[in-house]
């Protein structure tokens, strides 16, 4: 299975797909190209150090929001993925790129959704929200995109405990250390051995 990465930052869901390719935890699954939206995205250099291709396409070189993309597409399209993994991508998905892609692309997303997801819900804004109102379990949810924010099929899920004294940034570090770094390669694993499927809006697991 061929894989798209997408990112914008750090990369450190990238970091923890490739390290999983290497073990042999994720099965038959090569990354193709790692694609950010920021050429500073430090995710740019673990591609390169890993040997993967990776490639800029940023809104910031195009003139309007159509023309970045169309272009971000195409690029896309030039690999022939079978799968395209947000992993940390703060850009919002072309609807004829959702359209095209259905079921193929997932995302990460640092809460038990429907839980503090949806618009605004990024990054330490979600780490955030989870201590204002004082929940006890946070976690992780991995799960295909469609064209709503944070909506579609759930594929797997990982609770976290929220401790007394954590920071957004403590918070952060511990669901990306406890679950979004082992969901979101599994995920990729059962996709890539065939385990997946949709029905009905909601994702079942076969595990063969």
């Amino acid at each position: 299975m061929k894989i798209a990465v997408c990112v914008s930052g750090g990369g450190t869901n990238l970091q923890a797909i490739i390290d999983k390719i290497n073990s042999g935890e994720i099965h038959n699954t090569e990354i193709a190209v790692v694609i950010a939206n920021n050429k500073n995205a430090y995710a740019l250099e673990r591609a390169a150090k890993a040997g993967i291709e990776g490639v800029c396409v940023s809104p910031k070189d195009y003139a309007s929001r159509e023309e970045f993309n169309k272009a971000f597409l195409e690029k896309l399209d030039s690999y022939n993925v079978d799968l395209v993994v947000l992993a940390g991508f703060l850009v919002v998905i072309p609807p004829e790129m959702i359209r095209k892609y259905v079921n193929r692309i997932i995302n990460i997303h640092p809460s038990l959704i429907p839980s503090f997801c949806g618009t605004g819900y990024y990054g330490l804004k979600v780490h955030e929200g989870v201590l204002a109102r004082g929940v006890k379990v946070t976690g992780a949810t991995c799960h295909f995109v469609d064209e709503g924010t944070d909506t579609g099929p759930i594929i797997l899920q990982k609770a976290v405990e929220v401790l007394e004294g954590d920071t957004p940034e403590i918070l952060q570090r511990r669901v990306m250390e406890q679950a979004e770094w082992i969901i979101m390669p599994r995920a990729i694993d059962l996709i890539a051995r065939g385990c997946v499927s949709v029905v009905e809006g909601k994702v079942h697991i076969a595990e063969n």
